[in-house]
């Protein structure tokens, strides 16, 4: 039902071949979400303080995920691109060469995070008590960072051939597994002692190693032979390594930008709404999470159909790819928008039933708000996807860091008091309005909205300045490597 060959993705009905190539995407990153959402569950049943740990670890993990995102994601362009021109060869020797640095980068990010942990938590506001908590399930995490980087990085391999179904395997399999070891390393069962949040921290940790050896397992030809590593692949490329940064590293940016926002605006949060602002901050970035899922499997398919049609020189049904792709997801995400603001209130008493009083408010007023941004923010995912499958991946980072720093972290300043200081050491932050913890919430609807908006006009600009057939051009001359000239 979910086979894809490689002459549709080039010559088939666009909006169908993007949704089969999605679909399996999609049900991949549900089920990366619930292996998420698995910590918020248990730990909602222990208590307020375990999710706030959770919550207070989350972005900071999001933003190391930047370094991933290099090599995953710059991996999967330049591997879809040469797919799409008959280079096999080439494909393997990006993908083995993009590999070599997710490990380097993320062990250079992952030994200082370990050895700090504490001090990084209790940076972001957090008391005593719950720094350590955080400190322990952050450490355990990034620990085992480099394993993710690989794993995700082989994962875009066979994503950009167009076996999106392997992903979806992978993932399937990982959270069978943390499904089962979350509660009881959480609780504790027979032998095995009640670990609390660092239990939860160990589940994920042992979910993504299986997940790992058995993406290997198929990229060694074990039940797939869709991509496949070679023996001849397996050699230190210093071109290839240059043109997976190359391509890579302004989506790191990207992501770093507005990972780092989220850090800080959680140590606002902190300080504007106390435990009760922070759980529903956790929850509600767990539930938005969980909702991008379906564009996110959409970003994930266009960029490596994108990146497929322009190694076939294929320009204009690489701009319609992306333009139905932005129509279905809006229209998607109006829908459930409006379901998610008529449910709030179920949807925070499902997932952190022990909420405060104050909490479950909170809880429920984000939620609505960020329905109302649902639109914008899934049809960003989209838009994205055309410049990054263009490797016009500057574009996105530049995107990025104007929504983020220009529009949302001044407003969300506004949420403190003018006197107010950030993280233990008792660092100024910006003077505040003292609007209140609401702020924060309002200033991620509005970033949301405002950055689709733009980048929108300056899609529409771009195309029509030949953005696409210089991409084109480029892929077919196996200039891989460039980001945004001649556009």
């Amino acid at each position: 039902m979910f086979d894809i060959d490689r002459e549709a993705i080039t010559d088939g009905p666009v909006g169908r071949v993007l949704l089969v190539l999605a679909a399996p995407l999609v049900a991949q990153n549900l089920v990366y979400v619930a292996n998420a959402l698995v910590d918020t569950f248990w730990l909602g049943r222990v208590s307020e303080d375990a999710v706030a740990a959770v919550g207070l670890s989350l972005p900071i993990q999001s933003f190391l995920g930047a370094t991933v995102v290099v090599a995953a994601i710059g991996t999967q362009i330049l591997v879809a691109q040469r797919a799409g021109g008959d280079d096999d060869a080439g494909a393997r020797r990006v993908a083995v060469n993009g590999g070599l640095v997710a490990l380097a980068i993320t062990v250079a990010v992952a030994v200082p995070v370990v050895v700090y942990a504490e001090d990084l938590v209790r940076f972001l506001g957090a008391d005593p008590a719950l720094a350590g908590v955080t400190a322990t399930y952050l450490a355990i995490i990034v620990a085992v960072l480099p394993v993710g980087a690989v794993g995700d990085t082989v994962e875009n391999c066979f994503t950009a051939y167009g076996d999106t179904r392997a992903v979806l395997h992978v993932s399937v399999l990982s959270v069978l597994v943390n499904l089962v070891a979350a509660p009881v390393l959480i609780f504790g069962v027979g032998p095995v002692p009640a670990l609390g949040v660092a239990g939860a921290a160990l589940g994920t940790v042992l979910a993504g190693i299986v997940g790992l050896v058995h993406v290997l397992a198929y990229a060694a030809g074990i039940r797939r032979d869709t991509f496949r590593l070679t023996r001849e692949a397996f050699a230190v490329d210093l071109g290839a390594i240059r043109e997976v940064v190359a391509v890579g590293l302004p989506l790191g940016g990207q992501r770093g930008v507005s990972e780092l926002v989220r850090v800080l605006v959680v140590g606002l949060v902190a300080i504007a709404g106390g435990a009760a602002g922070v759980a529903a901050y956790t929850v509600g970035a767990r539930v938005a999470t969980l909702a991008i899922v379906p564009a996110l499997g959409m970003q994930q398919a266009a960029q490596s159909m994108i990146g497929q049609n322009l190694g076939a020189d294929a320009p204009r049904r690489a701009r319609r790819t992306t333009t139905v792709g932005t129509e279905m997801v809006v229209v998607g995400f109006l829908a459930l928008g409006v379901v998610q603001f008529l449910f709030a209130g179920q949807i925070v008493d499902l997932l952190a039933p022990d909420l405060t009083a104050t909490g479950r408010e909170l809880s429920v007023l984000y939620l609505q708000i960020l329905a109302a941004s649902y639109w914008a923010l899934g049809g960003t995912y989209t838009i994205l996807a055309g410049f990054n499958g263009a490797s016009r991946t500057r574009t996105s980072f530049v995107a990025d860091l104007i929504k983020y720093w220009g529009i949302r972290f001044p407003i969300a300043v506004a949420a403190v008091p003018a006197t107010a200081t950030f993280g233990a050491a008792g660092t100024a932050v910006a003077p505040g309005l003292g609007w209140g913890v609401e702020a924060v919430f309002w200033a991620v609807a509005v970033s949301n909205v405002v950055g689709f908006l733009g980048l929108g006009a300056y899609f529409w600009y771009t195309t029509r300045q030949g953005m696409f057939a210089n991409a084109a051009e480029r892929a077919s001359g196996g200039d891989g490597g460039s980001t945004d000239a001649a556009d």
